[in-house]
């Protein structure tokens, strides 16, 4: 496995189509052989935001620079007022916006 750097920066999450609100961002992205990437980290938005979507499906980032991610939540559960969460990262992590 290769390191391939880091992405970080704001974007709107949205749920369903509906958008939620605005959160920062820092994803470490990884190359896996033969020709996978791989992208994890963490998001963060106000505590109420992130009860509202933690654990769901279709949780999606459109980054300021243009790039959409699906968002699948790493941990069972949630503390409580937390305003961070790690999640595994699909979508436009291995190529440039």
């Amino acid at each position: 496995m290769k390191y391939l750097g880091s992405l970080s920066g704001t974007g709107t999450i949205t749920c369903n189509g509906k958008t939620v609100g605005r959160a920062s961002y820092r994803f470490d992205r990884f190359f896996q052989p033969p020709n996978n990437t791989t992208s994890s980290g963490e998001i963060e938005l106000p505590p109420l935001a992130l009860e509202e979507i933690f654990g769901r499906k279709d949780v999606r980032l459109m980054t300021d620079d243009g790039r959409l991610l699906a968002l699948h939540f790493s941990e069972k559960n949630l503390p409580a007022a937390s305003s961070a969460a790690h999640v595994d990262v699909t979508g436009d992590v291995d190529t440039p916006p």
